[in-house]
């Protein structure tokens, strides 16, 4: 079996990690997660990852949480730590080779980001997990998944949501909201498709990434984007 993509940025919600739960990490979603990030570089594929830290901390809401906005956000890119420092115990537990590396120095967790050394695992086949968003307040974890998406030559980014694809409305609000199947970065912004923030979006519009959100929690979803197969949407 053949992989489509040689190289890919996975992007997740922390939300995702949450499972049925209200809050925190569910074990069964990171096992299968881990699971499916496995059978993907078992057949050669590259593979860095951007985790959001949504299920543990979101810092938007000054107004709600009496915290200020840079204050938030830095304390939501420690949550994104947490979840990527989860995720890589679920991938060595699968056999996985990782290395999770911060845009904030933590040396005693996490190597520094540092471009070439992150396409170097890559290239040696080490998952890379890229934790703490770009190192900067005020960036959400889309806008550090494509600058290093960007920065380490990826072939695409794959947003792994609940969600099998981009629709018209929220299809968990409207269940007559129509899937699109593909989409050029101009009809997202002409339909004000929410796909990732404004930012973000540009980035991949720019530097000609293509996107693709799809159904991750149905397990070898994974495995048929990279391969090729019609799964959920894809921006380019």
């Amino acid at each position: 079996m053949l992989p489509k993509y040689n190289r890919i940025l996975l992007k997740l919600s922390g939300e995702s990690l949450m499972g049925d739960r209200n809050f925190g990490l569910d074990p069964k979603m990171l096992e299968l997660y881990a699971k499916d990030i496995k059978t993907i570089t078992d057949i050669g594929v590259q593979v860095a990852i951007v985790i959001g830290g949504g299920n543990i901390y979101r810092g938007m809401n000054e107004a709600e949480t009496g915290i200020e906005r840079a204050q938030g956000d830095y304390m939501g890119m420690l949550a994104t730590v947490i979840n990527g420092m989860a995720l890589q115990a679920s991938l060595e537990k699968a056999g996985v080779k990782t290395r999770l590396q911060s845009a904030i120095k933590m040396e005693q967790i996490a190597e520094p980001y540092i471009r070439r050394r992150a396409i170097r695992h890559l290239e040696k086949g080490r998952v890379v997990i890229f934790g703490a968003g770009t190192g900067n307040p005020y960036f959400t974890t889309d806008t550090a998944g494509s600058l290093r998406a960007i920065e380490i030559n990826a072939d695409v980014i794959l947003k792994g949501t609940r969600v099998d694809g981009i629709y018209s409305e929220d299809p968990e609000k409207n269940p007559n909201a129509t899937k699109y199947t593909q989409l050029s970065f101009q009809e997202v912004i002409s339909k004000e498709l929410k796909v990732m923030d404004m930012t973000a979006f540009t980035l991949c519009q720019e530097n000609k990434l293509p996107i693709i959100v799809f159904d991750m929690n149905q397990a070898g979803n994974l495995l048929d984007v990279v391969t090729g197969k019609a799964i959920g949407t894809i921006v380019q």
